[in-house]
């Protein structure tokens, strides 16, 4: 009979800070991320440094798993890129339902942490722009004529359904952002025609 080992102190540390981080907040106390993983406070300076390596490594970890889960949500939607966009707010319309959602913890870091050289700033800002690139390439697909700024509309949608859910979730945003984002998608049909040159035919306005 297999038994399952014990995580050790930087485990235990991460899987504290992720937690409170989250419930508590970026300003939960140092005193109580060690009460909580039971560990000394030299395993924290050991593992991380302080406090700030410890948050920087939480959201390392969390944003590839919730970039890995936007492309999930995606592929298990099927071929069509505009169903593989819009399945990104059916799920979050789920992900706001569960009784632990406090919001968008990116979001959260970025206000909180109020000092610009964090590195917990460089890290979620990579986050959005691997998000933007994995938007913009179903854009692509689906033969939006601006994707790379539908992409960024998308971010917007995304980040204000998490705020409001947070907040309003009986306002159901995710369903509300899900009728906006269908508008971002369907202007493929509506694109100006292009001219020869490549340029946009101006339309008249009258």
């Amino acid at each position: 009979m297999s038994t399952r080992a014990t995580p050790g102190p930087r485990e235990r540390l991460l899987d504290a800070a992720r937690e409170l981080t989250y419930s508590h907040g970026m300003g939960v106390g140092v005193d109580t991320l060690l009460k909580a993983a039971n560990v000394a406070r030299r395993s924290l300076y050991d593992h991380f440094g302080g406090k700030d390596g410890l948050i920087a490594e939480v959201l390392r970890r969390t944003t590839a798993e919730d970039e890995a889960f936007y492309m999930e949500i995606m592929q298990a939607a099927g071929e069509d890129p505009r169903d593989r966009l819009l399945a990104v707010f059916d799920n979050l319309a789920q992900v706001i339902a569960e009784p632990d959602f406090c919001g968008c913890r990116y979001q959260a870091a970025d206000l909180a942490l109020t000092d610009p050289d964090h590195p917990a700033h460089a890290i979620t800002h990579d986050y959005r722009v691997r998000l933007h690139r994995l938007f913009e390439h179903e854009l692509v697909k689906l033969g939006h004529p601006q994707p790379a700024h539908a992409a960024a509309q998308y971010l917007l949608l995304i980040a204000g359904t998490l705020a409001t859910g947070a907040t309003q979730a009986d306002e159901h945003p995710a369903a509300l952002a899900r009728e906006l984002a269908e508008q971002i998608l369907d202007l493929r049909h509506h694109a100006t025609p292009a001219t020869p040159d490549g340029g946009a035919q101006r339309r008249s306005r009258r």
